[in-house]
C-alpha cells in the first residue's frame, strides 16, 4: 500500500516547510519537509544547501518509500487507507524502529484497532518534552486512523 495525498498533506502540514537545514526537537539535523535524510540517502547535515518545495517533496517521496515497506513488514492486519496514512505519517515522524518497539503495533497486529488508535495519543515527547505540536499531530493520525476502522 502507498501512503496517498490526504497522508502526505497530513505530513507536510505537521512538519511545515524549511528551505534551509535546522535541528528539530529532538536534535537532529532536518530539512524541507522534516527530512533526516537527503535525496541520495545521506543524513542531512546542517551544512545541506538550501532545498526547493518541489525537492523537499521529493525527499518526502524519497523517505516514505522506506516508511511503506517498513509499515507493509511490520503490520500484519489489513488496513484501510486512511489508517495506512495514519501510520504512515506517525512513522515518518518517530521512524521505523519505534514503530517497530511501539505498542501500537503491537495492539493492531493482535486485531486491536481501537487499542492501537488510543496509543497514538501517548507518542507526543521529543526531547523530553510534551510538544503542543505533537499533541495536535497525534489528535489529527488518530483520527484519520480511526476513519479506517469505522
Amino acid at each position: 500500500m502507498r501512503t496517498s495525498e490526504a497522508g502526505i498533506a497530513l505530513i507536510c502540514t505537521f512538519e511545515g516547510f524549511s528551505a534551509e537545514p535546522y535541528l528539530c526537537p529532538a536534535g537532529r539535523a532536518t530539512i524541507g519537509y522534516g527530512s533526516t535524510w537527503d535525496i541520495n540517502g545521506d543524513p542531512v547535515t546542517m551544512d545541506h544547501p538550501p532545498v526547493s518545495e518541489e525537492e523537499a517533496r521529493d525527499l518526502v517521496a524519497r523517505e516514505l518509500r522506506h516508511v511503506e515497506t517498513a509499515i507493509d513488514r511490520l503490520i500484519k492486519v489489513g488496513l484501510e487507507q486512511p489508517s495506512f496514512d495514519a501510520i504512515s505519517s506517525f512513522t515518518f515522524n518517530v521512524g521505523s524502529g519505534n514503530l517497530q518497539r511501539s505498542t501500537l503495533r503491537m495492539k493492531l497486529n493482535r486485531g486491536n484497532y481501537l487499542g492501537a488508535a488510543n496509543e497514538f495519543p501517548k507518542w507526543r515527547r521529543a526531547g523530553g518534552k510534551i510538544l503542543k505540536g505533537l499533541v495536535h499531530r497525534r489528535a489529527a493520525e488518530k483520527q484519520m486512523f480511526m476513519e479506517g476502522i469505522f
